[in-house]
């Protein structure tokens, strides 16, 4: 199952980004989304750059989905 997640911007390439994903940097594709900039938050999904996202809220998804995680490793033990 694929989910849309925010992922932060460390290249931009024309109609790419290099976004970083879980620590590892991957490229994307952005069309239609002029003006990227570095560090910016940029949802992704199934290889593509859907819409910008606000740092603050990026960076509280992406703690939620961290502690969801970590809870489902928990329970798993």
């Amino acid at each position: 199952m694929c989910q849309a997640t925010p992922r932060r911007v460390l290249q931009v390439d024309g109609d790419r980004l290099q976004v970083d994903f879980d620590e590892q940097p991957m490229w994307v594709h952005a069309v239609g989304l002029p003006g990227i900039q570095l560090g910016e938050y940029e949802v992704v999904d199934a290889g593509q750059a859907l819409e910008r996202m606000d740092q603050a809220e990026a960076e509280e998804l992406l703690a939620f989905y961290a502690s969801l995680e970590q809870l489902l490793n928990d329970a798993s033990r």
